[in-house]
């Protein structure tokens, strides 16, 4: 598969993706929300949207981190598997939800937030909101123009 367009060619693009790292740097380095967990969601998301490049590139970044190869692959059916924190699980529910707005009559129910809520300060609520924002649009971009998965290496945007 070949990419439509390569947004990295494009001055504008390019620039604006710029600003989509930047602010998930300042989430990785500045949030007290764990990094393991912050990668399980933009895993889960990028699984649920279908972007081959993101779901590459963040299950690749878990398992160059540590994660067990079973975390990693049970993440697409964690509902039903016994290797996630009930705080992971909130945070995993909170981004399918997240992400599936437009299948959700109401977007995030209030059942759902007030689980996060147990498990996360606010500090930590508004880095999952930002995090699950940024790779939905993220993985609109990697969807429409084509990114394929496969050749991401960890580490190459450091």
């Amino acid at each position: 598969m070949e990419a439509r367009l390569n947004l990295t060619a494009s001055p504008v693009a390019a620039k604006s993706m710029k600003y989509f790292a930047s602010a998930s740097r300042v989430l990785v380095k500045e949030s007290t929300l764990p990094k393991a967990t912050q990668d399980l969601v933009l895993l889960r998301a990028s699984q649920i949207n279908g972007c081959g490049y993101c779901t590459d590139a963040h299950s690749k970044d878990l398992a160059h981190a540590g994660e067990s190869a079973t975390r990693i692959n049970l993440v697409a059916a964690w509902r039903e598997s016994t290797v996630f924190t009930d705080a992971e699980r909130a945070a995993l529910e909170l981004t399918e939800q997240g992400t599936r707005i437009a299948d959700a009559a109401g977007g995030v129910t209030d059942e759902v937030w007030a689980n996060a809520a147990k498990h996360y300060d606010e500090e930590q609520l508004a880095a999952l909101v930002c995090i699950i924002a940024l790779i939905n649009a993220s993985n609109r971009m990697g969807v429409i123009t084509r990114m394929a998965g496969g050749d991401y290496q960890p580490g190459q945007f450091a």
